[in-house]
């Protein structure tokens, strides 16, 4: 906001003296607040810091201590640096102590060669502060405006971080307490780049306060969060060597407080790890996102896929289909939070979050000499535990199904094993117990299971009304259960006593309803091969129906 020394003297005012640096060169990046003219030896105690103080010298003491008090003092205060008008106590030149007393503190020393008129110097620096403060003023009611537009619209943490970056002009991060990267900008250059060791690079840098810079990364961080308790850190990377100017500083720490609210005001979403989890496996899954772009993000999250065995996984917790939309959600966000916790402890790295109403995606990323079904097992052993005191559907019923797909080397697979785990879990809840233990795969769903991925396909609807569809009409038309009957009997392995008890019928009425089916359908039920496709369609029109 305020003009440094070196530009004070590109002013056409100064310029008119023929400035000329003799000493603290290296302080000419100082900023200058005011500009004060004094010929007083003693002025160093009516100055505040950063003025360029304008003087003839007619004052200045002849011995050499005492001019080297004078530039200690001005330093000593903050003084931005002194100018010197030549030709009334100094002719040529200024004194040599003066000059190496200037150097030693840095301090700009300036010997104007020419008559100026100091109060035109005073005038032009003047107005050029008022300028940028106003325009400063300006560029700080224009952040708090957009700011409180995202902040009323709810804007998601991508899109804040994203104006962020914008107005900044440079890369931008927001990271968990964990040093995670929870939503980024590069603004333009390498997202690799930016993310490559990131967690590294971000404990490294703990400036104080709330905010701070860091001047070796080139860093401006903010703490994020609210009633505090601060959730994570806004960065800017400046890679600049000096410190931001005030507006930068403004500009994250209003991104950071519009992040806190929108926070606060969304405590009945998902956390912004889930968002982030669920924004990449929806990338791999709809091909929004190159397999360079996941594998960026997922590693600045901690989650390692490059190089690594993928294993897609599906859950679907009991009982969220029969509740309120609203009440359904809260459980599934709840559910795919407690799946997170249940990963990390067992020290399993994913990503996981909701795939739609009613699942929970996970791509499990295991090293070289992982067991893959030990880590499954364990992983589902703890939301297992994690989740026991959660309501039960059916008792004795775990909590949720789980299904995986087979073990992928390359993240250009991914979404094969993650649609796969979907196909079995939608599957498997029309198929026996899984084989594998705790979770389903692909044998484990057997015929119900394949029946089920199949019931949109209008040749398996066919199928079932060739073999099934006058017996369905004649239910219909008779307010009769004749299909019911046929399921019974093939269900006991068409053995015709035990289907009778099963059905609570008599053996006779129970028989006399066998015969009125083989008439309705026309065909034999002693013969096994028509058993056995009245059998599938049945499977058939039981997915067909849902």
């Amino acid at each position: 906001m305020f003009p440094s020394v070196a530009q004070v003297l590109e002013l056409e005012a100064l310029r008119r003296g023929n400035p000329r640096v003799v000493a603290g060169g290296s302080g000419l990046g100082h900023p200058v607040r005011w500009v004060h003219i004094s010929e007083l030896a003693d002025i160093a105690g009516m100055l505040h810091g950063g003025e360029l103080v304008l003087t003839t010298g007619v004052m200045l003491p002849a011995d050499k201590e005492s001019l080297a008090r004078y530039i200690a003092d001005l330093a000593g205060v903050g003084a931005a640096g002194l100018v010197v008008e030549l030709g009334r106590r100094y002719a040529d030149e200024l004194p040599r102590p003066l000059v190496r007393a200037a150097e030693r503190h840095g301090l700009p020393l300036v010997a104007l060669r020419a008559e100026v008129r100091f109060v035109a110097v005073t005038e032009a620096v003047h107005e050029h502060v008022v300028n940028a403060q106003l325009a400063e003023l300006r560029a700080s009611e224009s952040v708090h405006q957009i700011f409180n537009e995202l902040s009323v619209e709810g804007a998601e943490p991508a899109e804040v971080v994203r104006e962020v970056a914008r107005l900044a002009g440079g890369p931008v991060v927001l990271e968990n307490l964990s040093h995670q990267v929870l939503a980024f900008d590069p603004a333009g250059r390498d997202a690799g780049g930016l993310l490559d060791g990131w967690e590294r690079r971000s404990r490294a840098v703990d400036p104080a306060g709330r905010t701070g810079w860091d001047d070796r990364a080139g860093w401006l961080v903010t703490a994020v969060g609210a009633r505090g308790q601060d959730w994570g850190r806004l960065i800017v990377v400046t890679g600049a060597d000096g410190a931001p100017p005030q507006r930068l500083t403004v500009l994250v720490e209003r991104g950071a407080a519009t992040l806190a609210l929108n926070r606060l005001l969304a405590r009945d979403r998902e956390s912004l790890e889930r968002q982030t989890h669920r924004t990449l496996l929806s990338g791999i899954l709809t091909h929004a996102l190159t397999v360079s772009d996941v594998a960026v993000r997922a590693r600045a999250l901690g989650v390692p896929l490059e190089g690594r065995r993928l294993v897609g996984v599906v859950l679907r917790p009991h009982g969220t289909g029969s509740s309120a939309a609203l009440e359904a959600q809260a459980r599934l966000r709840d559910f795919t939070e407690t799946a997170a916790l249940a990963a990390r402890e067992r020290g399993l790295a994913a990503l996981i979050g909701t795939l739609d109403d009613g699942g929970v995606g996970l791509l499990v990323s295991l090293g070289a000499s992982d067991d893959e079904h030990a880590a499954l097992e364990g992983f589902a052993a703890a939301l297992e535990r994690l989740t026991a005191g959660g309501p039960r559907p059916d008792a004795g019923r775990a909590a949720f199904l789980m299904a995986a797909g087979f073990s992928v080397g390359s993240l250009r697979d991914a979404r094969r094993t993650l649609l796969e785990a979907a196909q079995v879990a939608d599957a498997a809840s029309h198929a026996g117990g899984p084989k594998t233990g705790t979770y389903y795969r692909l044998p484990d769903v057997r015929l119900r299971g394949l029946l089920h991925l199949l019931r949109d396909d209008a040749r398996l609807q066919t199928y079932v009304e060739r073999e099934l569809g006058s017996l369905l009409a004649y239910d219909a038309d008779n307010d009769a259960d004749l299909v019911g009957v046929l399921r019974t009997y093939l269900a006991c392995g068409r053995n015709k006593s035990a289907a009778a008890d099963a059905a609570h019928l008599s053996r006779p009425s129970f028989y006399d309803r066998l015969h009125r089916v083989e008439r309705v359908l026309g065909t034999d039920l002693d013969q096994v091969e028509s058993c056995l496709s009245l059998h599938v369609a049945l499977l058939a029109l039981e997915a067909v129906r849902g």
